[in-house]
């Protein structure tokens, strides 16, 4: 990376703001990092060089005449390729919505666009964000900057990429079974799911559902608490919206595990892991034992767990692209057009019980964390995988069923809908970025944060551990 690039936002955004650089600068060294190692990457889809130096010089402008839009002034990013920006692409990774281009900015863009940010592009999605590894006919893989032969991991894949490898300073993402999370442990990065409502969506389709939510990938957790701080608030159109003052992320102060009280799940109710993800994992529980936390092995009862995410899965994806499967069925990939037709096998009372069972979940995990601070558990159970596979179809010798069932360990946990946090952990013996999971108590999306921050010293050599591509060699 270059001086600049491998800045976080914080510090981009102070110096644009103070004068020691100007956001024409900062965007033109983000996008001659985009020209040197995009073409490898394939992270960046879209792009707009030129339309994100004239947002840049804009910016300047502005500055120069006292006007400061907001805590991301000047600062380059892209869209994930499922949120709307006006006057950009959004082609959900699907043939079907290749020249379909946005009039409005989604809610999420919008604050963005509020708060200064400079768009130089979108970042690279799988077919409809269905499946942890980002692919499609219309752009083609996003491949790990870590090695250019593995997944980047997805949904959120594109942004992961880029942000890891210093194309982009931040991203916006979003996780229904582990699209923040699985490219986050991937790339090496904080990738908080936030608790549902936390960052409004005013999206079509079921609002009352908490599945699916959004979120940011970054380098660091302050950065996190930063972009949270921009991102989260009510919306009248989303009757989930919490309505609390984001700016409580802007004062986050690191939280002792010493005398926490941290539940230790090693593999969330059996799921195989790869043993290197295993032994990654357990590390993680000694090394919060090692910062002063008491440490407990708890066996939690996440019997129903698959049957909620499975059940509202399939809905979501059969009220949302049902319509795509059917009219454009050779231009749907098999697995989009399997979670519509699982859906249409579900009877009334399949999705009561599911219901019902979602309920039991999440009183069931609260009343953990009325013993514990946190939850501690593997994020992923496979490391990044080649990029030719479509999805692993078996961990640790065990065959998987589905398309998405080798990423239950992030799944299970959106089943709860409490918040989660991945972060970076270690490295495997090839080189490859393992993260680990904790999970927090319904809202408490600071209090995952403060504790990360500690976690994020203990662990600092790990985080400072950057992709090399190629060209840098």
């Amino acid at each position: 990376m270059t001086a600049l690039t491998g800045l976080t936002t914080r510090a981009l955004a102070d110096g644009i703001r103070t004068g020691r650089f100007s956001s024409e600068e900062v965007v033109a060294a983000h996008l001659a990092r985009i020209d040197e190692i995009d073409p490898a990457v394939n992270a960046i889809v879209s792009y707009r060089p030129d339309d994100a130096l004239a947002q840049a010089r804009v910016r300047d402008r502005e500055l120069a005449a006292g006007v400061i839009r907001g805590p991301l002034h000047g600062v380059p990013t892209a869209v994930k390729d499922l949120m709307d920006v006006a006057g950009l692409p959004t082609t959900h990774g699907s043939r079907i919505y290749a020249e379909n281009v946005a009039t409005a900015d989604s809610v999420i863009v919008g604050r963005i666009r509020d708060a200064g940010a400079v768009f130089v592009g979108k970042t690279n999605t799988p077919e409809f964000g269905a499946g942890s590894h980002t692919f499609n006919e219309v752009f083609g893989a996003t491949r790990n900057p870590y090695d250019l032969s593995r997944s980047a991991g997805g949904s959120s894949g594109g942004a992961a990429a880029a942000v890891t490898s210093g194309m982009l300073p931040f991203a916006d993402a979003s996780d229904l079974g582990g699209s923040i999370r699985n490219p986050a442990s991937f790339g090496n990065l904080v990738g908080l799911r936030p608790t549902a409502g936390r960052v409004a969506s005013a999206r079509p389709g079921n609002a009352w559902d908490p599945g699916s939510v959004l979120g940011v990938l970054t380098r660091d957790v302050l950065d996190t608490a930063l972009l949270l701080s921009v991102i989260a608030g009510p919306e009248r159109r989303a009757p989930m919206s919490i309505d609390e003052d984001p700016s409580l992320f802007r004062s986050l102060s690191p939280r002792s595990f010493r005398g926490a009280r941290v539940a230790y799940s090693p593999d969330l109710g059996g799921l195989p892991l790869d043993p290197e993800v295993r032994a990654a994992t357990e590390a993680a529980a000694q090394l919060a034992a090692g910062l002063g936390a008491d440490v407990v092995e708890v066996d939690i009862d996440l019997g129903e767990a698959d049957l909620v995410f499975e059940t509202f899965r399939s809905l979501e994806f059969f009220d949302g692209h049902g319509e795509d499967a059917r009219l454009h069925p050779e231009l749907v990939k098999q697995t989009v057009r399997d979670d519509v037709a699982w859906a249409t096998e579900f009877d009334a009372e399949r999705i009561v019980r599911a219901a019902a069972a979602r309920t039991r979940m999440f009183r069931r995990f609260q009343a953990l964390f009325d013993d514990y601070d946190l939850l501690l558990a593997p994020c992923v159970q496979v490391l990044p995988f080649p990029v030719e596979w479509e999805y692993p179809i078996e961990v640790d010798g065990v065959a998987m069923e589905r398309y998405y069932t080798w990423q239950r360990s992030c799944s299970r946990i959106t089943a709860t809908a409490m918040p989660a946090l991945s972060m970076p952990m270690s490295f495997s013996g090839g080189g490859l970025p393992i993260g680990v999971q904790f999970v927090g108590p319904y809202r408490g999306d600071r209090l995952l944060l403060e504790f990360a921050l500690t976690w994020e010293s203990a662990v600092a050599d790990v985080m400072a551990r950057r992709p090399v591509l190629a060209a840098e060699a």
